[in-house]
């Protein structure tokens, strides 16, 4: 495969995986206030959740597989998981191995679910929206196509997607004037 191939294939599954992650954080937020549609159970959301969560982590693998075999720049497999230590933009591929290992602590503690307590695996499953930011942090730093409108499109609605969700979910009273159903808000 050609280094140019290599590049564009990094720089589209970045994305993509930018966007299901985006996707993860958001349906992770409405499922953690038990939100439904009335034509849309808990379950599918919940369901949902976790496909495109897989499918993130897909994305994400073709996306670091194809950083450290492009031969243009040199990252190497040690980048992937150790913080800084990449001889590329060291700050900014660290932040992309900084998100990594948080996702990974997810990723590992909903294998192991069924055999750690339910408030362990909440506990680690928190550390998902510190790795959203981070990750985008990541993009915006390394990301050859940030200074494109519609790249920089892609990531502000991404950040607007989880600042309104977020605040649907955390700020009190405001999810009353939502269209979902959640525990609290039975219309």
């Amino acid at each position: 495969m050609s280094s140019e191939m290599l590049w564009y294939t990094t720089r589209a599954t970045g994305l993509v995986a930018m966007l299901l992650l985006t996707a993860t954080v958001v349906l992770g937020l409405l499922t953690t206030r038990r939100a439904s549609a009335h034509s849309w159970p808990r379950f599918v959301l919940q369901d949902l959740h976790k496909r495109i969560s897989i499918l993130a982590v897909c994305f994400l693998g073709i996306h670091i597989l194809t950083s450290v075999l492009d031969t243009y720049v040199h990252i190497g497999w040690l980048a992937v998981v150790v913080p800084f230590s990449s001889p590329y933009q060291r700050f900014f591929v660290g932040l992309g191995a900084v998100s990594l290992d948080l996702l990974l602590a997810v990723l590992l503690s909903s294998l192991a679910r069924s055999h750690i307590r339910a408030r362990t695996w909440r506990a680690v499953h928190w550390l998902a929206y510190l790795s959203w930011p981070v990750a985008i942090a990541h993009g915006i730093g390394s990301g050859t196509d940030i200074r494109t409108g519609w790249v920089d499109g892609l990531v502000g609605l991404c950040c607007v997607a989880v600042v309104v969700t977020a605040t649907w979910r955390f700020v009190p009273g405001f999810s009353r004037r939502s269209p979902l159903v959640t525990e609290g808000n039975t219309r």
